[in-house]
């Protein structure tokens, strides 16, 4: 599959029913799940695309586009619930066809309006009585069992609304990963963090279990992250810097990654520039294009996705960038850019 098809799925979404959606919650994007040559894919499911699945293949038009597509079910640990009554679906969730994705802490204390990020739903899911505030170790050791066990999950995501101590909610990801961890010993968790004030939390992830991490900065340039999200943009670029450091040092080269959302006002140049700066850093850039959901600010203020063009462009000179350093997503193990669905980066060679 070429860069610039994957691209142009990716912008304009498809036709087509997906049993797994996701709409809400923390994240830039509001994506339908599905398997597009062997790929998982996060696409946008759009009642006036110009592309449409039909048995299986992708079609703009009449014209088949050579892509075999399936979507991804209902997983069977949907139907369940934890010893003390929550539905598992309120407690993890299945992403592309084998990764299991979920937020242990619901709540953020960036979500006041005033400091909110633009493309995040966190608490809407919550106000939507879809998940719970606070999931606990017991419940997602209890879950991520069961998803293994029942629906071929090969991989796990703990992200987490920020906190108020210093590690900014890492302890509560060391928790979970512990407990997962000796549910499942053999299943490849990343977790997502902001930059801890107390760094020495990122060898306590690593310690629990943990097999990548991913501390998201969304944006290279200072005065678009005061833009875009400034609760998170208050937090210098220094102490990025200094976790994505400490993180490569702990985990290892490209055991690390850090969003880039394309669309929030970066040139091409800009946004490359910044990608190259963090693969020399050990760090991968997953660059994705931002697609505001419904309850977020950026919906609300009429944001929409960059064209299909600076898409492509971006992501196949990253992609290009991720190849000659020898950094593929897969490598991972887990995580974002080891699953691949949000961005056209494994497309591009990424």
């Amino acid at each position: 599959m070429d860069t610039v098809t994957r691209v142009n799925l990716a912008v304009h979404g498809v036709r087509v029913d997906a049993p797994v959606r996701r709409n809400k919650g923390a994240g830039p994007s509001d994506d339908g799940h599905l398997v597009l040559d062997g790929e998982n894919a996060a696409l946008p499911i759009v009642t006036d695309s110009p592309y449409v699945i039909r048995q299986g293949r992708v079609y703009e038009g009449r014209i088949d586009l050579g892509l075999v597509v399936n979507t991804v079910q209902r997983p069977k640990f949907y139907d369940l619930t934890t010893a003390d009554g929550v539905p598992y679906e309120k407690i993890a969730l299945l992403h592309g066809k084998d990764v299991l994705a979920t937020t242990v802490v619901q709540t953020c204390i960036r979500y006041e309006e005033a400091q909110r990020c633009r493309f995040c739903a966190i608490e809407e899911s919550l106000k939507q009585g879809a998940t719970i505030a606070a999931k606990t170790p017991a419940q997602l050791a209890e879950v991520a069992e069961a998803a293994v066990r029942l629906d071929g999950v090969r991989q796990m995501v703990m992200t987490t609304g920020t906190t108020t101590g210093p590690d900014r909610g890492a302890r509560n990801l060391v928790r979970s990963v512990r407990a997962v961890r000796q549910a499942v010993p053999d299943l490849p968790i990343q977790v997502q963090i902001e930059p801890p004030k107390t760094l020495s939390v990122i060898a306590d992830l690593k310690a629990a279990g943990a097999e990548a991490i991913g501390i998201h900065v969304e944006s290279m340039d200072d005065e678009l992250r005061q833009r875009w999200m400034p609760g998170k943009g208050s937090v210098p670029m220094a102490e990025y810097e200094a976790a994505w450091d400490e993180a490569v040092r702990v985990f290892g080269r490209n055991k690390v990654s850090t969003y880039l959302l394309i669309g929030l006002g970066e040139t091409p140049d800009e946004m490359v520039a910044g990608a190259k700066s963090l693969i020399d850093r050990g760090v991968y850039p997953f660059v994705v294009p931002m697609r505001p959901m419904m309850g977020t600010l950026a919906r609300q203020d009429g944001a929409t996705t960059a064209p299909a063009s600076v898409v492509a462009e971006i992501t196949a000179r990253v992609g290009a960038l991720l190849q000659e350093a020898g950094m593929a997503g897969d490598d991972q193990g887990a995580g974002c850019a080891a699953c691949g669905a949000c961005s056209a980066l494994k497309a591009a060679g990424g």
